[in-house]
């Protein structure tokens, strides 16, 4: 039977890992180390479902940054980076998938509807006149991240290409 300070360690760990800003997997690792390695951790043997929960945590942290950034409520905010950010944060977390072992598709349809949501209203708002686009990548870097969810860019959308910047 474990004490409440192994738990409460486990749980701190959890909450910086959840909470991590836009390194969820670095967090996730320093989590590991501090919690097994680190010379002033608690040198705990996690348990498979301890560790489980960490990597849901930065599951968790991942797909709130990617969503995060195909809100178009978000796009005045601080917190808000843009597709450019949302794709390179949903690649981190591909990586983070291939290297733990985990599965994407539940987040990659998630990330595919919010891309799709978010496309349409830009092209309404476009369309109306309610000012500049805020795609901020290349039509050539939005094709590659639709394909990369499995969604197929259509007629509609291809009007975007106009309003975005140029390929870098």
């Amino acid at each position: 039977m474990m004490t409440n300070e192994p738990i409460e360690a486990i749980e701190n760990e959890w909450y910086i890992v959840r909470y991590s800003g836009e390194t969820p997997e670095i967090a996730y690792n320093s989590a590991i180390y501090q919690l097994t390695r680190a010379q002033d951790g608690p040198h705990l043997v996690l348990e498979e479902e301890q560790v489980e929960w960490l990597k849901k945590a930065a599951v968790d942290r991942y797909t709130e940054i990617v969503l995060r950034d195909l809100q178009h409520a978000n796009s005045g905010k601080a917190i808000y980076r843009g597709i450019a950010r949302s794709s390179i944060n949903y690649r981190r977390f591909c990586l983070f998938c291939s290297r733990q072992q985990l599965p994407v598709g539940g987040v990659r349809r998630l990330t595919a509807e919010a891309l799709l949501l978010f496309l349409d209203t830009e092209i309404d708002r476009l369309q109306s006149g309610d000012r500049p686009s805020i795609i901020n990548c290349s039509y050539q870097e939005l094709q590659s991240f639709a394909l990369e969810l499995g969604v197929e860019l259509g007629g509609r959308h291809k009007a975007l290409a106009e309003h975005c910047p140029p390929s870098s």
